[in-house]
């Protein structure tokens, strides 16, 4: 504990005095231990605990926010009295001395099971993980392995009488492959992620990740120009629910519904995507990256129907979001750190399962592009205009996939795209990433079932 109940109450009574009317304290102490693994070798390894307390007033809808590595009562005082001293609001004597703080019950959202381990044996899957890719091919000329672990423990105390707490454990690998042939390199990529400890990479299948890694390097490696137009095409399962995460995901958010500046703001109710498509933000699911027990407002978290049949059901929504909007709150207020005031944010988020096969996809595709795997990209949050690249692709001929390809990248429009998806595979898959916005860096979970966008602009080779 960082900070005791009474200090708490004193701290938050006093903001309240000076005219809050909310005030809220998120306690964290954080510890994260990685390693870096390249060219057979240990590059570094870093380990540290940070712990601070953030402290918000809300005065009407306006929020003030500020942080301290201190848990000294007089010191949060100081910094309440100098956040309230940015209004100009009498005291309103308000009497919180009878304030309670009645400890949360909530559904603890489970995670892998964690036990403690000696570093030789981290260091030593990183080794297997490495020889395992490199057995893939003499042309696997470098892997490069990232291991996170990170155990984030917070506590909430607000104006309202909440008091609640979660552990959260996260732990993930990133490893590169890199192909080499001659002057030509190509790279692959696979980075598992849990809410775990430990016993997460035992249970991974290394030759399954090596395999992946490699086989994208290798295939990219010998692939041809991708030629570029108009053409239908078909995106995997798992991450490549990144580009719904970034060109639609981010304009579901009040963060951004508040301001008017997501095309979405004002079409709930509305048909905004095809019949075939409905999608998901869930924060309950067992095990996952993106699943918290509660947010970092001290909400229970909850699943989320965003879109059903094509009709946008709900937004992701957060204390402020709800004043702001009137949409109901979704346990969806998150942070990187006590160093950021919490936002409208995505847990995991997808597109749901349909009901076509991949084969049937590519059949009523007939000629176009199959991206087996998507890498990163760019999105204008405004408007959702994307652009992201492929990782892997092959051309399509006659609904039979040919040759690989290189260099193609998806252009288009988030609330355009969302009409283009007429078919929507069985085989839903979700991947661990990282988003930023602002509120910070936070564990986010992307996914989908393979599916068919009818027609997207590709850029390649002319």
């Amino acid at each position: 504990m960082l900070i005791q109940k009474e200090t708490a109450h004193d701290v938050i009574a006093y903001a309240v005095s000076l005219g809050a009317d909310f005030c809220e304290l998120f306690i964290e102490k954080t510890s994260i231990q990685s390693i870096f693994y390249t060219s057979k070798k240990i590059k570094d390894i870093s380990s540290g605990i940070d712990s601070g307390i953030g402290v918000r007033l809300i005065y009407g809808d306006l929020a003030l926010y500020a942080y301290s590595n201190s848990n000294k009562k007089e010191d949060l005082m100081d910094m309440v009295k100098k956040l309230a001293s940015q209004f100009s609001i009498k005291s309103s004597h308000k009497n919180l001395a009878a304030l309670n703080f009645t400890p949360l019950q909530y559904k603890m959202i489970s995670a892998l099971p964690n036990k403690d381990v000696l570093l030789t044996e981290k260091i030593e899957a990183l080794k297997k993980l490495d020889t395992l890719t490199r057995g893939h091919s003499p042309l696997i000329s470098q892997v490069s392995i990232r291991f996170l672990q990170k155990e984030q423990n917070i506590e909430i105390y607000n104006s309202e009488g909440l008091h609640a707490s979660e552990t959260r454990p996260y732990i993930r690998i990133y490893s590169e492959a890199v192909a080499q042939d001659g002057t030509e390199q190509a790279t692959g990529s696979v980075s598992p992620g849990r809410r775990g400890g430990f016993n997460f990479i035992e249970t991974l299948n290394l030759q399954e990740a090596a395999e992946t890694a490699a086989k994208q390097a290798l295939v990219v490696l010998k692939a041809k120009p991708c030629p570029a137009g108009v053409m239908p095409v078909v995106i995997e399962n798992g991450f490549g629910g990144v580009i719904f995460h970034e060109a639609c995901g981010h304009l579901l958010e009040t963060t951004s519904v508040e301001k008017k500046s997501s095309v979405l703001w004002d079409k709930k109710g509305e048909m905004i995507a095809h019949s075939a498509v409905s999608a998901v933000d869930d924060g309950t699911n067992e095990n996952m990256w993106g699943s918290l027990s509660i947010d970092d407002e001290g909400m229970p978290t909850q699943r989320t129907q965003l879109i059903k049949n094509g009709i946008l059901e709900n937004f992701i929504c957060d204390k402020i979001g709800n004043m702001k909007t009137g949409h109901a709150r979704t346990g969806s207020g998150r942070r990187q750190s006590y160093r950021f005031a919490p936002a409208s944010r995505m847990r995991n988020t997808f597109i749901d399962k349909g009901t076509s096969t991949l084969d049937d996809m590519m059949q009523s595709m007939g000629d176009g592009l199959y991206c087996a795997a998507m890498g990163g990209g760019s999105v204008n949050p405004g408007t959702g205009e994307f652009n992201f690249s492929v990782n892997e692709g092959y051309l399509v001929k006659n609904g039979k996939i040919q040759n690989a390809i290189k260099g193609a990248t998806l252009i288009g429009k988030g609330a355009d795209i969302l009409h283009k998806i007429s078919m929507v595979g069985n085989n839903l898959e979700l991947a661990a990433g990282m988003c930023g916005s602002v509120s910070g860096s936070i564990p986010t979970t992307v996914g989908q079932p393979a599916l068919k966008v009818d027609d997207i602009l590709v850029g390649g080779q002319v």
